[in-house]
């Protein structure tokens, strides 16, 4: 294939850069990077060719007619554009100009005319004041086609004050640019970079001021690998929040002397391979994971047997699976044995929906990971977390004692095939005690039949009112119930307050609180009578 001649004529077009090639252009809202400057025969005239960051908007992989001129990631991810059409962008003090003085001047003028009459603005002064550039803490520069720092140190006489700068979709090309703009924000602490694309500084450490300060970065969607991030990590000493979402990482690295300080790190949207997180398992201080969308199907710690707790992620209470491909309930028995883990999200996994009912699943959830105080958004409230693991023990319980396990103390030896399965169920008759044989629930399967339940519905403060026995399924949710309620015991438009006896609990009436559980949350069973009030 034959190779162009990329020699730029300089007469062709005198406003293109002398480094045109590795630029940042925009072009109708889209941006890309200059991959080829040059003509494209048959055609007259110069040409870029430019890989664009949505693929979409390309047409092929940067060759014509059987010349190669560029390489593109994508296939389809370049097009050819002419020079005119194509915007180099701004220095970040044009940018800063165009943002805020020009629309203080907009919203400030010096006088305003109502019909023939000048109107003084009294105590605009002060807002005017409020509003000058050297007074901005925050610069938000997002979409502004900025791709220079522009002249030497006027950056640090024009907005030195600066703690947060949002630099989104921008055309900065490389981070020399970016450090030459932040080591003159001496105060920054939060910097966003997210969509854009940036080469990797030759020397990461040049200039140790660029981010002194710094502990929050964004760099979602700007086409990064781990070992690239790794490579730029010594830039931010004291980073604390790494957000790096839709990039293209696939293997982790042990983060060695960098990162040490991560308390946050998203990583969600990247297409890892199993396994692949426990390369940072030791960062000492990480206590937020993001891990969605990853495609995580397993997860083992092998340093710690089932029911102790491992080394790895010592600090982590935070984490986040939504949208991944986890179906074996393995998986959620190795998170418990993360020692700070007190917040899950586990939305939109296989393993959740092979479970007939949601409030069973989230039930499992709970029972299975013991020191969770949130999950999928809810708080897991004490009363939550007993009727979880209550019913857990009378779930499995059968299971429990086909596998060796025993009401005596002394002869209760499941087998290491159970305990690994149910590496909680132990520690949890410990707590509330062996299930009786009346409590044990047999796995059946799925119909119907199988979960309707027969209850009495008393009104016991309305003595002229029958009760009424109805088989409804075990899980109805309870708003729903009352909505039954109204209807069948033809209760007058008032708040319904419900509770049920059981003849397991003698003496003991348990409150059904929330209208969005169903029934099998309460742990009602057959038989048991729910007592129906209102005001």
């Amino acid at each position: 294939m034959r190779v162009p001649d990329q020699t730029q004529p300089t007469t062709m077009h005198e406003c293109l850069p002398s480094d045109a090639v590795g630029k940042r252009v925009a072009c109708d809202g889209e941006r890309g990077t200059v991959r080829f400057v040059g003509t494209v025969p048959p055609t007259a005239g110069l040409w870029l060719g430019v890989e664009w960051d949505n693929p979409d908007r390309g047409k092929h992989d940067g060759s014509h007619e059987g010349v190669h001129y560029f390489t593109c990631r994508h296939p389809k991810g370049g097009s050819f554009v002419r020079p005119k059409k194509a915007s180099f962008g701004v220095d970040y003090l044009t940018a800063i100009r165009r943002r805020y003085e020009m629309e203080v001047q907009q919203v400030l003028g010096e006088e305003i005319q109502i019909s023939t009459r000048t109107v003084e603005m009294v105590g605009f002064e002060a807002i005017t004041e409020k509003q000058k550039v050297e007074n901005l803490t925050d610069v938000a520069l997002r979409l502004c086609e900025v791709s220079s720092p522009g002249p030497p140190n006027e950056i640090r006489n024009t907005t030195p004050h600066v703690l947060m700068l949002d630099l989104c979709g921008n055309l900065l090309c490389c981070w020399d640019d970016v450090m030459a703009v932040t080591e003159q924000m001496e105060e920054l602490k939060e910097l966003q970079l997210s969509h854009n694309r940036l080469r990797v500084p030759s020397n990461p450490t040049v200039r140790p001021r660029a981010f002194s300060c710094l502990r929050v970065l964004s760099l979602t969607n700007c086409a990064l690998t781990w070992p690239q991030l790794l490579e730029c990590a010594p830039m931010w000493p004291l980073l604390e929040e790494l957000y790096a979402s839709e990039n293209d990482i696939t293997e982790l690295q042990k983060p060695n002397d960098v990162l040490q300080s991560l308390t946050v790190l998203d990583l969600s949207t990247n297409p890892l391979v199993d396994g692949a997180v426990l390369s940072i398992g030791e960062l000492p201080r990480l206590e937020n994971l993001n891990m969605s969308k990853t495609g995580l199907s397993t997860l083992r710690f092998d340093d710690a047997m089932p029911g102790c707790k491992t080394a790895m992620f010592p600090a982590l209470k935070s984490l986040a699976v939504n949208s991944n491909n986890i179906s074996e309930w393995s998986v959620i028995n190795e998170l418990e044995k993360l020692q700070s883990l007190v917040r899950l999200s586990c939305r939109q996994n296989p393993l959740l929906s092979q479970e007939r009912n949601p409030g069973t699943a989230m039930q499992l959830l709970i029972a299975r990971v013991g020191r969770l105080e949130a999950l999928n958004r809810w708080t897991v409230l004490p009363e939550d977390r007993r009727g979880a693991e209550l019913d857990y023990c009378k779930m499995f319980g059968l299971e429990w004692l086909a596998s060796g396990g025993h009401r005596d103390p002394q002869q209760n030896r499941p087998s290491a095939e159970f305990t690994t399965q149910h590496p909680r169920y132990q520690s949890l008759i410990q707590k509330y005690g062996a299930p009786e044989d009346s409590e044990l629930k047999k796995q059946e399967p799925f119909a119907l039949k199988n979960q309707l339940l027969s209850i009495t519905f008393v009104c016991p403060d309305e003595t002229d009112r029958k009760s009424v026995v109805k088989k409804l399924p075990d899980s109805m949710i309870v708003q729903k119930v009352k909505g039954l309620l109204y209807r069948l015991l033809k209760i007058p438009g008032a708040e319904l307050k419900l509770s049920y006896t059981s003849s397991k609990m003698e003496g003991k009436e348990i409150e059904i609180d929330n209208d969005l559980k169903p029934l099998q949350f309460y742990s009602i069973e057959d038989g048991d009578k729910v007592l129906v009030r209102w005001l």
